[in-house]
């Protein structure tokens, strides 16, 4: 599968964004697909991921709340919205996908081996 991330941009603090992530390819209902950030300077992290299949979602901490996760089977896409952007949020998300993944493994991003090409989020204050 192929994955494309488009929806980033530049916000102001408190504003809005979505972002989607849209697949290419057969199968997709049986991916799990995941968005993770790289800040400069940073390792990438886990945001969040939803489930293939009954569509469970996670999400870390720092973004419970506020990011909601959600997919389209029917169009291959998955979107994060996100709300309330801190200047914190500023990042490259990147969406990855796995094959029929475990619960245990969504946030690892070693077990993710399809990879789209990152969108930058900028938040201002």
């Amino acid at each position: 599968v192929q994955l494309q991330a488009s929806g980033g941009g530049l916000v102001q603090a408190g504003e809005s964004r979505r972002l989607s992530c849209s697949a290419s390819g057969r199968g997709f209902v049986n991916y799990s697909v995941a968005w993770f950030r790289q800040a400069p300077g940073q390792e990438r992290e886990f945001v969040s991921a939803v489930k293939y299949g009954v569509g469970t979602t996670y999400y870390s901490d720092f973004v419970k709340g506020r990011f909601t996760i959600s997919r389209d089977n029917d169009k291959k896409t998955v979107y994060l919205q996100m709300n309330s952007l801190q200047p914190e949020d500023t990042a490259v998300y990147y969406c990855a996908a796995a094959s029929c993944l475990h619960d245990h493994y969504h946030s690892l991003e070693r077990y993710y081996n399809f990879w789209g090409q990152g969108t930058q989020v900028t938040v201002s204050s």
